[in-house]
């Protein structure tokens, strides 16, 4: 489900600002971003995403300055003079190298060494920001959760509609569907056994009867509409009902005989895709 959040937070320490993001996937997707420092946070940051989250492909960033002096900064004299001696060798190796900058020769990784952050003492203080951000995310994707629930309501009553507006015309459709056919074979020159003709007719009209995909589809239905009151996680189980429900719009279009039926099949397939697209932005 698509949400946004952030939250942040000073002390001693210094600045931190969780930005949390969420979109639409099948399964639980985390991707975090942590300055390299904080990496040991990672186990704890992906257990209360995980814990919160069932479902979305979630991008978690932390920002964090520290304090102004509680870092000061120190040069790595080995590593500088390593790179220093590396630079001379490919300087050699090249016509005319462009010169590099002491500020370009200070960005390469190792060359500053700072204290380590007190992690003991960051941990409290930045999963407590992080909690903010996710239950303001939490809260986001429940918004949009009870807006799409509205939707897949509102297709679930035309579905019934289409459901009961075919369920009443069958027995017409049906009969209409055996008029004709008798009226075709009463014009051939053939003799045939009524008796015969009846069984024919009779299985014939069963195959073409789809009382049965009618009564799945309305049972298929009423269960969506019981999931969508049930707290927690529910996107995979309707994920489940929406192949379900095309299944049995598909059987009802391959029995059609009339152009009533076709109509309805495919205002079936119609809504029903449009409550699957749906699906897949809930949790």
């Amino acid at each position: 489900m698509t949400a946004f959040a952030r939250a942040g937070g000073e002390g001693e320490w210094g600045t931190a600002t969780w930005e949390l993001r969420s979109v639409n996937h099948r399964f639980l997707e985390i991707s975090l971003r942590l300055p390299e420092e904080l990496r040991p946070l990672e186990p704890e940051v992906r257990g209360r995403l995980t814990a919160a989250l069932h479902r979305g492909k979630v991008d978690a960033t932390l920002r964090f300055a520290p304090a102004a002096g509680r870092r000061p900064i120190e040069l790595d004299a080995a590593a500088c003079e390593q790179l220093h001696q590396a630079l001379r060798e490919v300087e050699g190796l090249l016509t005319n190298p462009a010169p590099i900058s002491a500020l370009e020769f200070l960005q390469w990784p190792g060359v500053i060494r700072g204290q380590e952050l007190p992690l003991d003492e960051l941990r409290a203080d930045l999963l407590q920001i992080l909690d903010r951000a996710l239950a303001e995310l939490v809260a986001s994707r429940q918004r949009e959760g009870a807006h799409l629930a509205g939707l897949i309501r509102s297709r679930c009553e035309a579905l019934l509609e289409q459901v009961e507006r075919l369920r009443a015309r069958m027995p017409e459709i049906l009969q209409g569907l055996r008029q004709r056919l008798v009226e075709r074979l009463s014009g051939l020159e053939t003799e045939i056994d009524p008796q015969r003709l009846e069984q024919e007719l009779v299985l014939l009209v069963q195959k073409m009867d789809i009382a049965e995909e009618l009564d799945r589809l309305e049972g298929h239905v009423k269960e969506v509409l019981r999931v969508l009151e049930q707290k927690g996680a529910i996107g995979r189980r309707l994920d489940f009902l929406m192949q379900e429900l095309n299944r049995e719009a598909n059987t009802i279009g391959s029995k059609s005989a009339h152009a009533d039926t076709s109509a309805a099949s495919v205002e079936m397939k119609v809504l029903i895709e449009q409550m699957r697209e749906q699906v897949q932005n809930i949790e």
